[in-house]
């Protein structure tokens, strides 16, 4: 996350507008120049790889299987990227279906990336762009599903933070997740690297039980947008906190939250971020 500037941030590189997760994405919202940061989300593949996904498994939303078919629901849960190969993985398109929710999003051939390789590509589309282009990655785990779909918290935060040291853009990230333990890891284990604490709609406005609750004071606070009150901004910003709420759609509701004081905006709309007046 940008240090000293407002931190507008490309939610999966901008789904609104490109295929979710995958290095199309993220390159267009480089194009945006005023996007500071790509959010995106990782798992751990069957081989050890950092693979860029939201969703632990193949989403039928998006999917389209190898044979050129359209991914059902339930071919999905037999289809956890955890119990795959990156070979295999890459087999699948996640770009080409239409998404239901998505109706200005281009269709384009598309796979989910190793970080390595996204990263590469970010770095080389903002290097042509002339600018500086901020990381923030969402290890995605939870207790019940160790070792089905992901690796436990130790081994995740290792596998992640070997890819951003091979990288050498750890000074340019941060580090998200709901849950507590890898971020728990990274403090106890690499204290330097940023982390991002996100918060459902449920307690979202009980900062300091959340804190409490996490054990350290992260360094962004980052709630669902529709809980954020100007009394959750200022405890944020009272324990020396960023908040930077997700995933705020609409210009207007960029704009009052812009105006409210928050530190940055994840939107899947980053387009709309050059409508939006800036207090700082």
């Amino acid at each position: 996350m940008a240090s000293n500037v407002f931190d507008f941030e490309a939610h999966r590189g901008g789904r609104g507008l490109m295929p979710e997760n995958t290095i199309v994405a993220m390159r267009n919202a480089v194009d945006i120049k005023e996007v500071q940061t790509l959010e995106m989300d990782v798992h751990i593949t069957k081989d050890g790889q950092v693979v860029v996904s939201h969703d632990p498994y193949f989403n039928p939303l998006i999917t389209t299987t190898p044979e050129g078919k359209y991914l059902t629901a339930q071919e999905a849960q037999k289809t956890i990227l955890y119990q795959l190969n990156y070979a295999d993985i890459k087999k699948y398109d996640v770009g080409m279906k239409p998404h239901p929710d998505f109706p200005r999003q281009q269709k384009t051939a598309a796979y989910k990336p190793l970080l390595i390789d996204l990263v590469d590509a970010a770095e080389a589309e903002a290097s042509a762009k002339q600018r500086t282009i901020h990381y923030n990655i969402e290890i995605k785990s939870k207790k019940a599903t160790d070792n089905i779909n992901h690796p436990e918290p130790e081994l995740f935060v290792e596998k992640l933070v070997a890819v951003l040291k091979q990288k050498n853009i750890l000074n340019r990230c941060v580090i998200q997740s709901f849950d507590l333990r890898p971020l728990q890891v990274l403090h106890k284990n690499y204290p330097g690297i940023k982390t991002s604490f996100l918060i459902d709609r449920d307690g979202a406005d009980k900062v300091a039980e959340q804190i409490s609750k996490l054990g350290f004071t992260p360094d962004i606070y980052s709630p669902t947008y529709s809980t954020v009150t100007q009394q959750v901004i200022d405890a944020c910003h009272a324990n020396k906190m960023k908040i930077v709420p997700w995933t705020v759609n609409t210009k207007d509701e960029i704009q009052k939250l812009v105006d409210m004081g928050v530190d940055g905006i994840i939107s899947d709309y980053p387009d709309l971020f050059s409508q939006i007046r800036s207090g700082r």
